[in-house]
């Protein structure tokens, strides 16, 4: 089975851009800047990043951000998350990007997008993935951030630019003071794409359909509390961007066994399988599906459902949707 996983073209919709930081690359980044408490040994990031809580996790997380100062660290994150997604096969991936974080710490916008796109561009001509980004607001920083995070993809988006979200903390982030920020996305073209029902209850994730307008929901695994919300979700297609292990490392749910993954499936939501962030949480989108595969009970061809429900709820334009699906049949035949 996981031979068959590694040799599956997929689409990874939920994958935040500092997240997915490799140690290597961590390690490079580190010693770019000594002055950093994030150790430039690879070795030692295991331990680095093991974390007692969400709340640890997003400490732990903004010190990774810490190490991005100049376009060029931009540049080279970019390129080796482009790398690194295509070691796993991913052909498409919609990467979560903060650009906030960065234009906080004295990169200017225009020089962020620049280094994003150069960076784009170079992953797919030397690794053929092609990446979309969705620009997320740090919901901590609140509306400060989220008006920088508005203005830079008003102004600055690029056509690669899908997508609106909002990540960080849910406790004491309420989603309905965002919403403004979200109808002028919407109304630019960009798809609403809430983090929700991560580490709260249903309520966050009821908040994020009807006051966001949310198209598809990170995370989303607090709907299996509620039947009326799943009931919702399916009927409407709304689809979850559903990270097992993330959830477990994070201790949003206390095991692999008692996430409710299952529940959501039985209930008819549509969930497509993510890494969050891979290497801070020790794995990558092949070990996620395979967890899926067991959590569900899944033959290769519930695999091919799986990774075929990626193509289906992304932005991806629809010619590329359709070699995508091409060669997810191929692969399963």
């Amino acid at each position: 089975m996981h031979e068959f996983i590694a040799a599956l073209p997929k689409a990874e919709l939920h994958v935040h851009h500092v997240g997915s930081a490799s140690p290597d690359t961590v390690a490079e980044l580190a010693a770019r800047h000594e002055d950093s408490p994030v150790p430039a040994d690879p070795a030692a990031l295991a331990e680095y990043f093991t974390f007692t809580d969400f709340g640890h996790f997003i400490e732990v997380y903004l010190s990774v951000v810490d190490l991005l100062r100049t376009p060029e660290d931009i540049w080279t994150l970019t390129h080796e998350v482009g790398r690194d997604l295509a070691a796993q096969n991913v052909r498409y991936a919609e990467l979560t990007m903060t650009p906030y974080t960065s234009i906080v710490r004295g990169i200017a916008a225009e020089a962020y997008v620049e280094a994003i796109e150069d960076a784009r561009r170079a992953a797919e001509r030397d690794f053929g993935v092609a990446l979309q980004w969705i620009f997320d607001i740090p919901g901590e920083s609140g509306i400060p951030a989220a008006d920088v995070t508005l203005d830079t993809a008003l102004r600055l988006g690029p056509g690669s630019l899908v997508g609106f979200g909002l990540g960080g903390p849910e406790i004491g982030v309420p989603r309905p003071q965002f919403a403004s920020h979200f109808e002028r996305a919407r109304a630019a073209g960009l798809h609403s794409v809430p983090h929700a029902g991560e580490s709260t209850g249903p309520q966050s994730i009821w908040d994020s359909l009807d006051l966001l307008g949310a198209e598809r929901i990170g995370h989303g695994i607090a709907a299996a509390q509620d039947p009326r919300l799943m009931e919702r979700l399916a009927t409407d297609g709304i689809a979850l961007e559903v990270c097992p292990t993330s959830n477990v490392r994070t201790r949003s749910v206390p095991s692999l066994d008692e996430h409710p993954l299952a529940t959501l499936v039985e209930a008819g939501v549509t969930v497509t399988i993510n890494s969050d962030d891979p290497p801070m949480f020790g794995t990558t989108l092949n070990d996620e599906y395979a967890i899926a595969a067991d959590l569900l009970d899944l033959d290769e061809s519930g695999l091919v459902a799986l990774a075929t429900a990626a193509v289906d709820a992304s932005f991806a334009p629809e010619p590329m949707k359709a070699h995508l699906r091409a060669e997810i049949d191929a692969a399963g035949r």
